[in-house]
């Protein structure tokens, strides 16, 4: 028995082999007549006959659909006796993707199941991956993806993958969220004289996204108060001071929280002094603070240099 192969949509040959010593053909699908002769005995408008030759006798099925899939038989009477062909038609059918888990958000340290259900013929092969730069090959091949105590890092979308070979593979996202509490990332100190422009930042990572509170000691800074700004976003928070004071300067404490839990992270708005320059009044007189007597003596020690020389000289 010979085996026809064909996609789902496309049209099927079905052809059989006759001599000039037969006198009566026919096609059956199993024990249903398609054609006789030139005679169309279906009712199917999909089956058209092809040709009726003395060497060839074939029928076409149009827009094949898998109930087509089965045994054909060529039915030959010659004068002798009769004798028959058969042809298996096989239909192949492109993956498709019928049910697929949805979109999950979850909390760090659970479990997550994915599912991935897909049919087509043959039967198509499912792979999970991790679409992440730091994903390397497969992390699954099979239908469903289990993840035990899942991490943050190991949040983001997951492709299902459906492929038989028969068409280009299908796929379909899983959007996996992970939550987690704030973790406060970067939080310096920042040193700025009195009367300039000074930025306290706090950065925080959380899933969702962490709320900002900052305190001056035990007292709750608001926005809106005079001479500062709170600017929150998703991930930091900038404590701006317009006009740096005195009173301005102290430890700064920054809360971060969401749903999960928080956490705090303190740093210190200091007075930064900066180096004053007065005129040139000759030598020594470069002043810089409480070093300004040993510029001095170092000017008067430098011009001593060139006596000295002169003096080697005679």
């Amino acid at each position: 028995m010979d085996n026809v192969t064909v996609r789902q949509g496309e049209s099927a040959t079905l052809r059989c082999s006759v001599d000039n010593r037969v006198t009566r053909v026919a096609w059956l699908n199993r024990s249903s007549i398609l054609y006789a002769g030139n005679d169309k005995w279906c009712l199917d408008p999909r089956v058209v006959l092809l040709a009726n030759t003395k060497t060839q006798y074939s029928i076409q099925i149009q827009d094949v659909d898998v109930y087509d899939e089965g045994p054909y038989t060529c039915s030959v009477q010659t004068d002798n006796h009769p004798k028959t062909s058969r042809v298996h038609l096989i239909v192949q059918v492109s993956p498709k993707i019928t049910e697929i888990s949805s979109d999950i958000s979850i909390n760090e340290g659970g479990n997550v199941s994915l599912t991935c259900i897909a049919t087509g013929r043959p039967d198509p092969t499912i792979t999970w991956r991790h679409i992440s730069p730091k994903a390397v090959g497969f992390i699954s091949e099979d239908e469903y993806l289990e993840i035990t105590g899942i991490t943050r890092e190991q949040s983001g979308e997951y492709e299902c993958s459906a492929s038989n070979d028969v068409s280009a593979p299908v796929v379909q996202r899983v959007k996996v969220t992970v939550n987690y509490p704030p973790y406060i990332s970067d939080a310096k100190s920042t040193g700025v004289p009195v009367g300039q422009k000074g930025i306290l930042l706090c950065e925080a990572s959380a899933v969702p996204s962490a709320d900002f509170q900052w305190y001056k000691d035990d007292k709750r800074l608001a926005e809106g108060q005079k001479g500062l700004k709170v600017e929150n976003k998703a991930f930091f928070s900038r404590l701006t001071f317009f006009n740096v004071s005195e009173q301005d300067y102290g430890n700064y404490t920054c809360v971060a929280s969401n749903r999960l839990g928080n956490t705090n992270a303190s740093m210190i708005l200091y007075e930064e002094t900066t180096t004053a320059l007065t005129p040139w009044k000759g030598p020594g007189a470069v002043h810089d603070g409480n070093n300004g007597a040993w510029r001095r003596s170092g000017c008067a020690w430098l011009l001593l240099l060139p006596l000295a020389h002169l003096a080697r000289q005679f």
